[in-house]
Formats: C-alpha cells, structure tokens, sequence
C-alpha cells in the first residue's frame, strides 16, 4: 500500500467528513418516520434540520467530487483529442470548475453573514440557523482548496492523481 502524504490524508478526511452527513441525513429521515408512524408524533424542527443538513451534504460533496474527479462530466471532446490536449482541457475545465465555486464560495459567506445579522431561527426549537449555513460554507471552502489542489497537481505531478483521467495526464514524453 502506497504511503499517503498529508494531502492525501485530508482528502480521504473530507470524504469521510460527507460520508458522515450522508449518514445524518438517512438518520434524520429515518427516526422521523419511525416517530411518525410508531408515537404519531415527529422531530421537531424536523424539515428545518433536514433541509440543512442536505444543504451542508451538497456543499461538502462538491469538495469530495471535485478533487476525485468523481462527478458527472461530458468527454466527447475530451475523448476524441490526443494526449496533450486532454491534458489541457483537464486543466481549463479544472480552472473553470475553481472559477464557479470560488464564485459561489463568497456569495454562500454573504448568506452565512445575512442569516445572522438577521437572527434567523428555526420554526420549533428557535435554533439559530447560521452555523448550519456556516458547515456549509466551510465544505465550500474546503471545495475551493481541494480544487486548487487538483489543478495544481494537474499542472505539475499529474502522476499522483488517480481518477477516471489518469492514464491521460501522464507526462506525453513516456
């Protein structure tokens, strides 16, 4: 088994770290409708949790796709080139990808920032619902690192990638 470096340890921590809400988010469901359907009674705050944890799943299942190379993606023309521009079209893409989530990073900030100006709470419990948005935001900007990570590595050590496109970013000359 090939020895992990630090960033490799962070990136399996990030997945395990969306593996997690996954988990929260079955559980959440889960125990609701048991509770519905056994007690006729339900979370409170239920949806307004739910809703939350979705959200901060998403945002931390784009950091965990986007290093990995993990996510849905079109290779027609990718596939139709030869190595040196899948290479490059690996990087522009990449590029683009840093681009729109840096983007959407600073407009969830100014949500996480509005939400507690505004003191929004949750309907039951009164919960203040900006640390939600907050977790959410930190796998935002978790995606944003692990994403300048990989087009790093895209650029200069396109060995230590190990995703769908490996065998396309080796150097040309072997």
């Amino acid at each position: 088994m090939k020895k992990q470096n630090f960033s490799d340890r962070f990136i399996d921590g990030i997945e395990w770290i969306a593996a997690i809400f996954v988990g929260l988010v079955a559980l959440n469901i889960f125990v609701n409708v048991l509770l519905r359907k056994l007690f006729a009674t339900s979370i409170p705050d239920h949806f307004d949790i739910g809703r939350m944890l979705l959200g901060i799943l998403i945002f931390w299942g784009i950091a965990a796709t986007s290093y990995r190379g993990g996510h849905i993606t079109v290779d027609l023309l990718w596939s139709a080139v030869g190595p040196r521009a899948k290479r490059a079209l690996d990087v522009f893409a990449t590029l683009v990808l840093l681009f729109v989530v840096l983007v959407q990073t600073v407009m969830l900030f100014d949500k996480v920032v509005q939400t507690y100006v505004d003191n929004v709470l949750t309907y039951d419990l009164n919960m203040p619902t900006w640390p939600f948005y907050a977790v959410a935001w930190t796998g935002d900007v978790v995606a944003v690192l692990l994403i300048a990570l990989r087009t790093w590595r895209l650029v200069f050590a396109p060995e230590s990638l190990q995703d769908e496109h490996f065998d396309a970013v080796r150097p040309v000359n072997e």
